[in-house]
């Protein structure tokens, strides 16, 4: 199987680290026109020249942010809407603005785009829209009850617009992310476990963390995400849509997600 996505428009948010990264190159690699997204001109700049693409530095979790990239980007064939945050935090210490924070970042983010980009997808016939949601969606962790939401919530979203879709040629999926070797992680072993190497934190992660479960042993890799989504993002997914698809080493403990 060779996937070519050469002459498609593809937009990642935040791609400037991270798994939205890994998605731009696998993208890119595939053929795809690659825009590079996230809060840091710099960054996006530098990693949008290193993939040969555009970069758009614009905060996509607000709505002034949204409106300016869509004003600078009109048209996507592939949107991946990867942009979140994942605080842990103990539930009953989370006020409403941190609730509303995360909603923010985490749900609406997608919405914003997905209205815009997926209807003009639909009149050309064609495109792809990926949500990144995670297996946290579906056993949301105890210290991080807010962020589990959100993804159970985006989840819904995928589906609906899924549905709203139908019969136009543009599929609506969802990839459940495991816990993933990324930067965010990284800054989340030093917030959780300080003072530890990194062997030790995630020596400390796999004991005591939701990846006890994992039937591979170990924190998946961005590059296996990345491989998910750009089949979903390929002609060969066109009988996908709807959908919420695991890469996350078996963690779920369920034959269906």
């Amino acid at each position: 199987m060779r996937i070519d996505l050469t002459g498609r428009v593809a937009l990642v948010t935040g791609s400037s680290a991270g798994i939205g990264r890994a998605i731009a190159t696998s993208l890119a690699r595939a053929g795809a026109n690659i825009v590079v997204n996230g809060r840091d001109e710099g960054r996006v700049t530098a990693v949008a020249q290193e993939l040969g693409g555009l970069g758009i530095a614009a905060d996509v979790a607000t709505a002034e942010g949204a409106e300016r990239l869509v004003a600078e980007l009109p048209r996507v064939d592939i949107l991946v809407n990867n942009t979140g945050a994942f605080p842990a935090r103990p539930v009953f210490e989370i006020d409403d603005a941190e609730w509303r924070e995360l909603f923010e970042i985490n749900v609406l983010s997608g919405i914003r785009l997905t209205r815009h980009y997926a209807q003009e997808m639909a009149a050309r016939g064609w495109g792809r829209v990926v949500f990144i949601s995670s297996e946290a969606g579906v056993q949301p962790p105890t210290n991080m009850v807010h962020y589990g939401t959100t993804k159970t919530a985006q989840l819904a979203v995928a589906r609906g617009y899924a549905q709203a879709l139908a019969g136009t040629g543009v599929t609506v999926n969802s990839v459940l992310a495991g816990p993933t070797l990324s930067d965010g992680v990284l800054a989340m072993w030093d917030d959780i476990y300080p003072g530890l190497s990194r062997e030790e934190q995630e020596g400390r992660f796999i004991e005591d963390g939701r990846v006890a479960g994992s039937l591979i042993g170990r924190l998946i890799r961005p590059e296996e995400v990345a491989h998910l989504v750009t089949y979903l993002a390929s002609d060969y997914s066109s009988a996908t849509t709807g959908r919420a698809l695991g890469v996350d080493g078996g963690l779920v403990p369920t034959i269906l997600p």
